[in-house]
């Protein structure tokens, strides 16, 4: 699922969650038909838990400052090329590049860690791992736009908090997207059950992340 976002800041979570809704009214309308369903998905949360989450997400997102870029929005480790010979990444597969949050988008990246295939979130990165990326990621970000590039540990705090929070709307967004597929893909891939894993880690991580903030 591409998730469009408007330039306009004031704008931008309330695009970005009004269209999970009708992707949320399907869910609703598959465990209506429960008998087509198998018993894994019966085990995803109902319609009105996910409306909950949804509006719990936008009302505590919607407090995050976190700046718009342009985002590739999709960055699993087969869309990340490493050149050993030039020491240069190099990041393909641009489909859903757009602008959206900057911290979605290094939360989504994160989350990709754990995998696809089989997700295993105990290759999730830790936290010392986070920084020394985020430190690096700041250090270019200023680099390349010609300011200081000194990073102070206060800046990466911050964008650590951000990535987190934001990690949870990674995990929210797959998670559903991943329902639907599961119903109607005729991908052979076991959608039920990384859907499991991505909200799963999302109500484990939640209160935790929520509970962020600048001291």
């Amino acid at each position: 699922m591409v998730v469009f976002v408007d330039i306009t800041l004031s704008g931008l979570l309330v695009l970005n969650f009004s269209r999970l809704s009708p992707y949320l009214l399907c869910a609703a309308m598959n465990q209506r038909h429960s008998s087509l369903i198998s018993v894994a998905l019966r085990e995803v949360p109902s319609f009105e838990t996910l409306s909950v989450e949804m509006e719990s997400l936008r009302r505590h997102l919607s407090q995050i400052d976190s700046p718009t870029v342009l985002c590739h929005n999709d960055l699993l480790t087969k869309n990340i090329i490493y050149n050993h010979n030039e020491g240069m990444v190099k990041f393909i597969d641009y489909e859903y590049a757009d602008y959206n949050y900057q911290a979605f988008d290094i939360g989504n990246h994160f989350n990709e860690f754990a995998g696809v295939n089989d997700v295993n979130y105990s290759l999730y990165p830790s936290r010392e791992l986070q920084r020394d990326w985020l430190t690096a990621y700041l250090e270019s970000y200023k680099h390349s736009t010609g300011r200081e590039v000194t990073v102070t540990e206060a800046e990466v705090t911050q964008l650590y908090i951000q990535v987190c929070k934001f990690s949870l709307a990674s995990n929210f967004f797959w998670g559903l997207w991943a329902i639907l597929q599961s119903r109607y893909s005729s991908i052979d891939f076991d959608f039920q059950r990384y859907a499991m894993s991505r909200l799963n880690f999302y109500f484990e991580k939640k209160e935790e992340y929520f509970g962020l903030t600048m001291k």
